[in-house]
Parts: C-alpha cells; sequence; structure tokens
C-alpha cells in the first residue's frame, strides 16, 4: 500500500471561502476563536490539494469545494466527493503555521503527526513513555535528545490517529522504535552523533520506525525532520 503525502502553510491557503463546501462553511462558522479558524482552513485546504493531486481532480477553487472533509464520530476525517463517501483515508495535522496530511487509497489505519522539535524535561518522558523509550533517551547524547524525544511523541500521536483514538489512551500502551536505531551512521569519514537521525533514508529524507501497541497491533511508519519540524506516518502494514 502506497501513502502519499503533501505540505502547505497558511500563506498558501486563499483568503477567499468558495474553496469549502456549505457544510463546511457551517462548520467555519461555528468556530469561535480565529487560531482555531486558521488552523481548521489550512488542514482542508492542505487536505484537498493532497487528494486532488492523488485522485488526479481539478484544483480550481469551485471544483475544490466538491471535495468535503467530515469529522467522524471518533474524530477522524473522512472524505467525501460529491456528497459520497470516498474509498479513500486521510489523517491530518498541523501545527507551527504548517499542515500536513497523508493520503492511502483504501480503507486504511493511518495516522500523521507534524511536530516543532523542542526540549522535554524528564517528567515529559516518565508521563508518557514507555520504560524502553525513556532508556532510548538516556543512551542519546543530551543534544540528540530533543529531536528524540520529539520523534516518539510524534509516532505515538500518529499511531494513536491510526487507531481512531487520539490521547483517550494512555500513550504508554505503545513502544517506539526508529528501526536499527542502535546503529552508528559515518558520513564523510566522521561518526554521526546523531546515531538515529540517518538511519537507512529513503526518498527525500525518510526514515523507518516501528509502534508496537499493546493491544496486538503493530504500525511500520516513516519520518522526517526538515524545517525545524519532524513529520512522522504511521500504516499497520508495511509501506512501499
Amino acid at each position: 500500500m502506497d501513502v502519499y503525502w503533501m505540505e502547505q502553510t497558511k500563506a498558501d491557503v486563499p483568503a477567499e471561502n468558495q474553496w469549502l463546501s456549505a457544510n463546511e462553511m457551517l462548520c467555519l462558522g461555528g468556530l469561535r476563536f480565529a487560531k482555531r479558524r486558521t488552523d481548521w482552513r489550512l488542514g482542508r485546504w492542505t487536505a484537498k490539494l493532497a487528494l486532488a493531486a492523488r485522485l488526479n481532480l481539478p484544483t480550481d477553487l469551485e471544483a475544490l469545494a466538491n471535495i468535503e472533509i467530515r469529522a467522524a464520530s471518533s474524530g477522524a476525517p473522512e472524505v467525501y466527493l460529491l456528497n459520497q463517501a470516498a474509498s479513500v483515508t486521510i489523517s491530518l495535522s498541523h501545527r507551527a503555521g504548517a499542515a500536513m496530511c497523508a493520503v492511502a487509497l483504501a480503507d486504511a489505519s493511518l495516522g500523521c503527526d507534524l511536530e516543532v522539535v523542542e526540549p522535554r524535561n524528564d517528567a515529559f518522558g516518565a508521563d508518557y513513555f514507555t520504560a524502553n523509550e525513556q532508556a532510548l533517551v538516556d543512551r542519546e547524547l543530551v543534544e540528540a535528545r530533543p529531536l528524540l524525544t520529539t520523534l516518539i511523541w510524534s509516532a505515538k500521536e500518529s499511531a494513536l490517529k491510526a487507531l481512531h483514538q487520539g490521547l483517550r489512551l494512555d500513550t504508554r500502551c505503545m513502544d517506539v522504535s526508529p528501526v536499527d536505531s542502535a546503529a552508528r551512521h559515518v558520513e564523510n569519514g566522521r561518526q554521526n552523533p546523531y546515531p538515529f537521525s540517518l538511519i537507512a533514508p529513503v526518498s527525500d529524507g525518510w526514515c523507518p520506525l516501528r509502534v508496537r501497541y499493546s493491544g496486538g497491533r503493530d504500525f511500520c511508519g516513516w519520518w522526517r525532520h526538515a524545517d525545524d519540524l519532524l513529520r512522522t506516518i504511521v500504516y499497520d502494514s508495511p509501506l512501499l
């Protein structure tokens, strides 16, 4: 199963709203706070462009209004084309004025997340990480820990979205590991001080990870760090 992704920023979103469906306009009108409206529009814009690109649909503003993103009872986004449910799965995330959408052309368990890399204290790890994850962070150099900690947290967020649970579940019910994270990568004759950050990079800098859920499901996935943002995508079958 192939998974596709797209990112947009606030600057990419049109000021006008004719690319929104009638139902989406009603939803937008019910949002009280300006930041929430801005983030909501950014997410919808990103999702519609990603779907149009993957499904070979027109991208003029009026045509995009025929693509509607609705929230399921779980909160997960669902895609409708001309008011008909579409056989496609998406996941959305936004952070720091950017949004990401992952798309799979199937009824899939899919989740994505976008995070700013920032330091987190030991109490954060004790509250949200498994013992294995805390040990993984403790073994890293101090300067590498913000990236690794953000990666673990982001992968959990993605897996929780794939399960349609969000933070209703205890984040310690899943264990995140960058694939072969103990290996050291040598570049230009020098040992890389961030051993997990350059393991088996795939196209466009994406690297593999795995999430093991105590409920009996394993998720494969990818992560990528660029432009001060970290992205994760997970799926319950190996990504190709």
